[in-house]
């Protein structure tokens, strides 16, 4: 099927359940491309993903070049497809999924790149935090690996995001293009694409308003969502319960409860200890059911705040069951997807394709980030070995405390795999000595 490319066995087996997306030719430079991503070590150009999968002198380079900007796919029907794989193989059966939704800015240059601008970017090293490039919003599906402690985020739908400045709206609607919409839109495909399971978003505090409340009636509560709630937000008690025989309109909102600081100086608080950041902390919560109705309307949710030695912790939550210990736990995982952006971008060279048509850059910063989930995938069922851990202490002994596998490593540990792949082809000529430093530079980049 790939006469051009030898994949390994596992690495070929995990992509050939993405088969149903793609056309018979598409398929075949989709399995290039992820490979060529996988085993380039610097520029993860279009073009260099070619010369990564060892395709330069053989595919020309607009055959991935048309990939992205021309072929037949959906790049959300791709992620729905990762997502059952990362669902079927990393999460317990009927268990909840935890999806965390965040954006990123991928920083870019030129006037003519569809869909750049200068927007706000948490990561930027600018004072004003700002920066010219794409804005991704993102949903990624919170697991636990068998070899790892911490939590990890598998993004698998991805959405460009354009800034749409002064756009009129209706009063208590959602902005046209917003952040908030894109995000609800993702979790509602993932919701339709696992109906019989719970989802429980987190969320920083960006994340709320309209579109949160209607997704949350929409899906009949199927769906919660928790956020950090700012600092100005008014609170109120829940509607006190209509009286018999009263006339008017019953009260859609009780007393008001004030800010969330001015909640917190009058509240009743209880010790507990949370398991968060990979170790147990002794903290302080309060859980009060109330309303937020300038945001959320009528939605009953709960307040829950967390006070420990380095801070404090303000949640919203739509969540009525789930004790409060257990929720700042499971929010504490949001941070995951953090750790998701910066891998994708610094490892994986997500964002270096200088692509500028609008399909090219709408699908190839999505796609790096469901290749590093299929890492992670393949490396949890395949790849992971403890003597990897003790290897990397050995060869840089200055990581004291290691003893997981992070990102890095799984990718070594694949780019090895497939260069043995490629030298070990049924021949009967040994490797040229081109082929043996391909191998040797390989090795010494990718443990680097």
């Amino acid at each position: 099927m790939l006469p051009d490319l030898t994949l390994p066995a596992s690495l070929a087996v995990l992509l050939g359940a993405l088969r149903p997306c793609f056309t018979r030719r598409s398929f075949v430079t989709f399995c290039g491309l992820a490979a060529g991503l996988c085993g380039q070590v610097r520029r993860r150009t279009v073009a260099g993903m070619l010369l990564g999968a060892g395709l330069g002198g053989i595919w020309p380079h607009d055959r991935a070049h048309r990939f992205f900007a021309r072929a037949r796919w959906e790049i959300d029907e791709l992620g729905l497809s990762v997502a059952r794989l990362v669902v079927a193989l990393l999460v317990a059966e009927d268990a909840p999924l935890i999806v965390a939704v965040d954006d990123s800015v991928f920083c870019r240059t030129g006037r003519r790149v569809h869909g750049a601008a200068w927007q706000h970017d948490g990561s930027s090293p600018s004072k004003n935090k700002l920066s010219f490039g794409n804005c991704f919003v993102t949903a990624g599906i919170v697991v636990t690996l068998p070899f790892c402690t911490r939590r990890v985020c598998l993004p698998v739908l991805a959405r460009l995001n354009i800034p749409v400045p002064g756009a009129p709206r209706r009063k208590n609607t959602a902005k046209p293009g917003s952040k908030v919409a894109q995000a609800t839109s993702l979790v509602t495909r993932l919701a339709a694409a696992f109906p019989g399971r719970a989802i429980h978003v987190i969320a920083d505090a960006y994340y709320h308003g309209p579109t949160v409340k209607d997704l949350v009636k929409d899906l009949d509560g199927r769906v919660t969502w928790t956020c950090r709630l700012i600092k100005n937000a008014v609170l109120y008690a829940p509607a006190p319960p209509r009286v018999p025989g009263k006339p008017g309109h019953p009260l859609w909102k009780g007393p008001e409860l004030g800010t969330p600081a001015q909640v917190a100086a009058t509240a009743d608080w209880t010790p507990a200890t949370v398991g968060i950041y990979g170790h147990d902390e002794h903290i302080r919560y309060t859980d009060i059911p109330c309303l937020w109705y300038g945001s959320l309307h009528r939605i009953p949710v709960r307040l829950i705040i967390s006070r420990d030695h380095r801070g404090g912790l303000t949640l919203i939550t739509t969540d009525l069951a789930t004790p409060a210990p257990r929720l700042i736990e499971r929010y504490a995982g949001r941070w995951s997807i953090e750790q998701a952006f910066h891998d994708i971008r610094h490892v994986l060279g997500g964002g270096e394709a200088r692509n500028r048509a609008r399909a090219a850059v709408e699908r190839t910063v999505p796609f790096t980030m469901l290749i590093h989930t299929l890492i992670v995938i393949w490396y949890t069922r395949h790849g992971h070995d403890p003597a990897d851990i003790t290897a990397r202490r050995t060869a840089q002994p200055w990581y004291t405390t290691k003893n997981e596998p992070s990102f890095e490593d799984m990718l070594t540990k694949l780019r090895r795999v497939l260069i043995t792949a490629q030298i070990s082809r049924t021949r009967s000529t040994p490797p040229t000595p081109q082929e043996t430093r391909a191998v040797l530079t390989a090795w010494k980049a990718a443990a680097a």
